[in-house]
């Protein structure tokens, strides 16, 4: 069951954005639980202080108290793969949400099916990511490592090295096996030697990814241009 935190200081637009979460849970076909909140510092307290787990999160981002942009950055060290959804009636803040990694950002006066898209999609893909697992076997040993708990692959001689949330696991094999191996949209090269997962990159800056670890990697010339534009297509930026 996925868990589903609504928070705006408008009860009004607390209660329009829970019907856009049904719809979106019935269209996926998915079981959700939704708590809603009209106080930022409610849901900061319960995700920060008291380990509440979501796996969604739609924020308002002009709230009294804490705002969205702030309790976003609260929850990214203790909720490193939850999706946040901004709504917010100005522009600018979407330069802000894209070095957060959030997964969708939505102007107030164009919510109409954007909220619906944004949700359905953010939904669908917490469906997809759940239960896919990267199989490591060996004559000596069986690792299975989650998905959203790879943070990057790199290229070691003729093996590979993967960093993920319990260290670092070794790998026989080349970049491009293991990535083809992996299959999946998330994970791309930044350069020859090196894929990451988005779900972890925070922001792309001076030739480097930043990623919600605290890691930072190189992006070769070649791949920069390419890089922006799958991390764009990835999280669905629509500004």
């Amino acid at each position: 069951m996925l868990r589903i935190a609504i928070c705006d200081d408008e009860q009004e637009a607390v209660d329009a954005h829970r019907q856009a979460v049904e719809g979106a849970l019935g269209s996926c076909r998915a079981v959700g639980e939704i708590v809603t909140y009209t106080r930022s510092d409610n849901l900061f307290c319960d995700i920060v202080e008291d380990g509440f787990h979501f796996d969604l999160i739609l924020l308002d981002i002009e709230m009294p108290g804490r705002t969205g942009m702030e309790l976003a950055k609260a929850f990214r060290p203790v909720l490193p793969h939850v999706k946040i959804i901004f709504i917010t009636s100005h522009v600018e803040y979407a330069i802000d949400a894209y070095e957060l990694s959030i997964f969708r950002y939505v102007p107030k006066h164009d919510e109409g099916g954007r909220l619906l898209s944004a949700l359905t999609d953010a939904i669908c893909l917490l469906m997809l990511e759940d239960g896919k697992v990267y199989t490591i076997r060996t004559s000596s040993r069986l690792e299975k490592i989650p998905y959203r708990e790879i943070y990057f692959i790199e290229r070691d001689g003729k093996n590979a090295s993967i960093t993920w949330e319990n260290g670092i696991s070794k790998v026989r094999g080349s970049l491009q096996q293991i990535y083809e191996e992996l299959a999946s949209e998330e994970f791309i090269f930044i350069d020859r030697g090196c894929i990451v997962n988005l779900i972890h990159v925070m922001q792309v800056k001076n030739g480097m990814v930043f990623l919600g670890n605290g890691a930072s990697l190189p992006v070769s010339r070649s791949h920069l241009q390419g890089v922006k534009e799958q991390i764009n297509t990835y999280w669905g930026m629509h500004i």
